[in-house]
């Protein structure tokens, strides 16, 4: 199928920003001064491609086909996911709340922005492994193979219609960015 190809191609943009903003938190750990606006960014990142892109193709489309084919929204690995993506949005939060303190000159901040986005990236990796790896060869068994062109347009329609023009671009280049800018 190739919408959990689309999906799975993401997963090799998002994996890119997880290993700058791991290699980012670990330095800002060390006591090195890392610009606050680095995980400002990370966070629109994350809100804007991981969330806004990514996931609403899975949770506005994928899952949806799923539940349709047979699996249950409120057990199983869709419900899985699903509280995953909540858990992740929460440390996206709370590492953007901490990047503008430390901004505002508190350095106490540091300790939460590491804490956020070292939970993020482990969140967020173990994730990747579990749709990669089982949800997406699950999808493409359960969803009849007459239904799949529907969920590939679908995901074309959410990249065209929800996202907007160019959104897909912008958080392209917002990764490349991050992984330069931390390299």
């Amino acid at each position: 199928m190739k919408a959990t190809q689309t999906l799975s191609d993401e997963h090799k943009v998002i994996l890119r920003v997880l290993a700058a903003l791991e290699t980012a938190s670990t330095r800002l750990q060390a006591g090195e001064s890392i610009n606050p606006a680095f995980f400002t960014d990370a966070a629109d990142f994350i809100k804007g491609f991981a969330d806004g892109c990514h996931h609403r193709k899975e949770e506005g489309v994928l899952f949806p086909a799923m539940i349709q084919a047979g699996l249950p929204r409120e057990s199983g690995p869709v419900a899985v996911m699903l509280s995953e993506h909540e858990e992740g949005r929460r440390f996206t939060r709370g590492m953007r709340q901490a990047a503008e303190k430390l901004a505002a000159g508190d350095q106490d901040a540091r300790l939460e922005i590491v804490s956020n986005a070292q939970a993020y990236v482990r969140l967020l990796r173990q994730h990747i492994q579990k749709e990669d790896y089982i949800l997406f060869p699950m999808a493409d068994k359960v969803i009849p193979l007459e239904r799949q062109p529907q969920v590939n347009d679908d995901f074309d329609k959410v990249e065209r219609e929800e996202t907007g023009e160019g959104v897909h671009e912008k958080y392209l280049a917002l990764a490349e960015k991050l992984t330069r800018e931390i390299g």
